[in-house]
């Protein structure tokens, strides 16, 4: 009855608000006032009143030299219980290290955490094609990367329906319409007949507007795991050349990782 009665909630705004404004300080490292509220889509006074709550719980605090904010060690007691997917995370490893070598984009692993995509694995660091290293725990909007899109697509339609009821409660202009796409643009239906999603000029990155993705997905057991996303410069290679050139390798690479989850997972999980 418990379970039924959440169901049917709705979910508290100024929540939702405190995690969006303390995500964008996380993923932005070091952001001003402006840049926090336009960064977490939440209204500039509003956004002010829950840095000042984030600094009187010691999550954030305040560059002493000028008004900018940053997380504190204490943003990593959030994560405190929660035991991670150290099996995915152990089989993916060396095929997208591998196809990092190969073609020198990094790849990332992410799987879905609520209203968001959130990274556990990524090669970042193994190249010098990339603006910044991405550790476990950085979090993008499920309807803003594309790995999002791709999990959306091949989740089955139970869950999909309860993420996108969830969205519903944003209230911000670009939430709507990527919600409306998902609902009634025939967006989701689109990847998940081309079998990828792409997003050009990605915003929820530490370098906004810098790079463009390409995502697949990953499954285990025929359930979807997780995503490959594949970043690139947006301003060194168009989208639609991108597909063409990275595509195959990462879905070979997606595929492999596959066959190794189901053909042993105890071995999988080390």
């Amino acid at each position: 009855m418990k379970d039924e009665a959440l169901d049917r909630g709705i979910p508290i705004r100024s929540i939702s608000r405190a995690i969006a404004v303390l995500q964008a300080i996380n993923r932005g490292q070091s952001l001003s006032m402006m840049e926090i509220a336009k960064a977490s889509a939440v209204p500039y006074p509003t956004a002010c009143r829950i840095v000042q709550t984030l600094l009187h719980e010691g999550l954030i605090e305040r560059e002493a030299s000028r008004k900018r904010y940053q997380p504190t060690a204490m943003v990593q007691t959030l994560a405190h219980g929660f035991q991670g997917h150290g099996a995915l995370v152990h089989a993916t490893r060396p095929h997208i290290a591998a196809l990092t070598r190969e073609i020198g984009w990094p790849i990332s692993l992410t799987t879905h955490v609520g209203s968001a995509m959130v990274i556990r694995d990524s090669t970042h660091a193994q190249t010098s094609l990339t603006f910044n290293a991405y550790f476990p725990g950085y979090a993008m909007p499920i309807l803003e990367c594309a790995a999002g899109l791709v999990y959306l697509a091949f989740v089955d339609i139970a869950e999909r329906n309860t993420i996108l009821n969830s969205l519903a409660y944003l209230d911000d202009d670009d939430s709507r319409h990527m919600l409306q796409l998902a609902r009634e643009g025939g967006l989701i239906d689109t990847v998940r007949s081309s079998g990828y999603a792409a997003r050009g000029f990605n915003r929820f990155t530490q370098n906004p507007g810098k790079t463009s993705s390409i995502a697949v997905p990953l499954f285990e057991q025929g359930a979807i795991a997780g995503a490959l996303t594949l970043a690139f410069f947006a301003s060194a290679i168009k989208i639609g050349d991108a597909v063409k050139l990275f595509l195959p390798a990462l879905n070979a690479c997606a595929t492999a990782i596959t066959e190794d989850l189901d053909a042993d997972p105890v071995a999988a999980a080390g």
